[in-house]
């Protein structure tokens, strides 16, 4: 099986399709574990519904034989009415069942959700560099969406069939043994059916998730604003259509195939079923058993075993959709049992982000993005004092944006540390580092909401009046209040709808509202106009007293006034000092200003 568009269709390995079927139904069971105690009233309802249901042919053999023969009108009164209060508790015990089983289910998907999405929230920067958004998304939607079915009603599912298959062999057992044993001949070859098709199934849910999931990445990619920019520029929209349109189709024959396959099965055994009561009344009509069993003892025991029918096709159907469902459990466990590359330590030190002097100290520090084989840093001793300003210059990949990551602990280093005050940031926990160290990228990102509520993302807590002060600090807040609806005003997609200019003074007042100790400015002011640059400029020139300051800039102009400026070429430290100091140098620093 093959999935993807045009030009990305990728071959399913092996070790693929070992991963659906080696996924452990105990690791399933585990998931139920903390609402066994549900479970078992669940099955409690189950068996009494069973058995209750059980009299019903009972009462049905009494009509016939006894109360209609005789005219008995008290006895078929009290008969009809047993036969409807049967009926009635049989469906409250139902009701009550099915709300139990589906809260159960219903809890442990919204676990599922919840553990995969705190489990990706952990994962580094790396893995979302290397993972297509839309695969992302598709996991969580489209793959535990499609197990609802499995989580919510197996257990409830299984326990129904079971009790009313074993009540139903039981009365048939009691009505006439000998016929029973008739019934019993379905069972071998719908056993060895429902394997048939159980494995048919998993291979084909396995690669209509796959499917789905190259589907969600063509939209992600497709109808996102920056993908439709791209696609309108290039004029790719066609090309796009296609890859839609080719996976699309690709989703008609695998759900086709997953809805059909079995229905054979259900054709064979349907027959086989309705030709066991033909063979009953041949049987009870022969004149060598002509007179051994009653006419309400065969309406019966034809009731019952018109009656078997549904709960074995259950169980045997249970089996098939949890065989299928392996592959959604495989791709989900495949998620929650990613390593976390960057994780809070086990023993974390103590930090108070209040009392942090910002001192930050990066120690002979060498690293490699995961996959490569040239390092984007090599042996970098950088020394920041606390309060003092540090720029970084150097030409496109020459490792700048790297540093200013591993600061903020978007990755670890291969060797060497980095500190903050002398304690290693690998040693603190990620929300004490983030609370220390204000990032602002030359990659601004703003959620589809107001303003007010971008801002207020770095601090839920903040006032309005902090979030107007950091506004005014970003020389934002007159271009704010000039917006139709002032601070309420909706960003938009991405905000998409502001310049490049604004939304990095949005970037930058919401990192200047968590008033962090070390200010990390990558790239902070690339997108705007000079005259703006030089407001924001001022602005961080106030906001940098006592705090410790990393820009990172192409412009010189942003840097001149640095405490310390280094010089980065791939990755090393080609030279360092103060503005004057290496411009007399007349090196490479002075290439840049010339």
């Amino acid at each position: 099986m093959q999935s993807g568009g045009p030009g990305r269709r990728r071959t399913v390995s092996a070790d693929e399709k070992q991963q659906a079927r080696d996924v452990s139904l105990r690791r399933i069971w585990r998931l139920f574990v903390p609402y066994r105690w549900s479970l078992g009233v669940v099955v409690g309802i189950i068996v009494a519904s069973s058995i209750v249901a059980m009299a019903s042919p009972f009462l049905l053999r009494a009509v016939i034989d006894q109360a209609l023969p005789k005219q008995n009108v008290p006895l078929l009164t009290w008969l009809v009415a047993g036969m409807v209060a049967v009926a009635a508790v049989t469906s409250v015990l139902g009701v009550v069942q099915t709300w139990i089983s589906t809260k159960i289910g219903q809890q442990v998907m919204h676990a599922l959700r919840t553990d995969v999405f705190a489990h990706l929230q952990r994962q580094s920067i790396a893995f979302f560099t290397r993972t297509r958004t839309g695969e992302v998304q598709s996991r969580i939607t489209n793959d535990i969406g499609g197990m609802q079915s499995v989580v919510t009603s197996t257990a409830s599912s299984v326990a129904s069939n079971l009790t009313t298959a074993i009540a139903t062999a039981v009365a048939m057992a009691a009505l006439s043994w000998r016929m029973s044993l008739i019934s019993l001949v379905v069972m071998p070859p719908a056993i060895y059916l429902t394997r048939k098709v159980a494995q048919m199934r998993r291979d084909i849910t396995a690669a209509r998730q796959r499917e789905l999931s190259d589907l969600n990445v063509t939209i992600e990619e497709g109808l996102s604003i920056s993908g439709v920019q791209l696609s309108k520029t290039m004029g790719t929209a066609g090309t796009l259509i296609d890859r839609f349109t080719a996976s699309s189709t690709r989703l008609i024959d695998l759900e086709l195939r997953s809805e059909l396959a079995g229905r054979w099965r259900m054709a064979s055994m349907s027959i086989i079923f309705a030709a066991i009561p033909a063979i009953i009344y041949l049987g009870a009509g022969l004149p060598m058993t002509a007179g051994t069993m009653t006419i309400g003892t065969l309406v019966a025991f034809t009731a019952l075993q018109a009656g078997l029918f549904r709960p074995l096709m259950g169980l045997l159907n249970v089996g098939v959709a949890l065989t299928s469902s392996l592959a959604l459990f495989a791709r989900i466990f495949e998620y929650l049992d990613l390593p976390i590359d960057v994780d809070d330590p086990a023993d974390p030190v103590v930090v108070d982000p209040a009392r942090v002097s910002g001192h930050v100290r990066i120690d002979a520090v060498t690293f490699a993005y995961p996959g490569s084989d040239t390092a984007a840093l090599v042996d970098v001793d950088i020394d920041v004092p606390a309060g003092t300003t540090l720029a970084i210059v150097g030409e496109t990949g020459s490792g700048k944006s790297t540093l200013a990551a591993l600061v903020a602990r978007l990755y670890d280093p291969a060797s060497g540390r980095v500190t903050i005050d002398g304690v290693d940031v690998r040693d603190m926990k990620l929300t004490d580092l983030s609370a220390i160290v204000g990032v602002v990228s030359q990659e601004t990102y703003l959620l589809h909401t107001t303003v007010r509520e971008n801002l207020r993302y770095a601090k839920p807590d903040a006032t309005d009046e902090q979030i107007e002060a950091a506004a005014r600090a970003a020389q934002l807040h007159d271009f704010i209040v000039d917006l139709p609806d002032g601070y309420d005003t909706m960003v938009g997609s991405r905000g998409h709808r502001f310049s490049g200019g604004v939304q990095q003074r949005i970037a930058i007042a919401r990192t200047l509202l968590r008033n962090p100790r070390v200010l990390v400015l990558d790239e902070a002011t690339s997108a705007l106009d000079t005259e703006t640059e030089r407001a924001v400029q001022q602005a961080f020139d106030r906001l940098s007293r006592g705090r410790t300051t990393i820009t990172i800039a192409h412009r010189l102009s942003t840097v001149r006034d640095a405490d310390r400026i280094v010089v980065l070429d791939h990755g090393r430290i080609v030279e360092t000092g103060d503005h004057d100091t290496l411009i007399g140098a007349n090196g490479r620093y002075a290439a840049f200003a010339a």
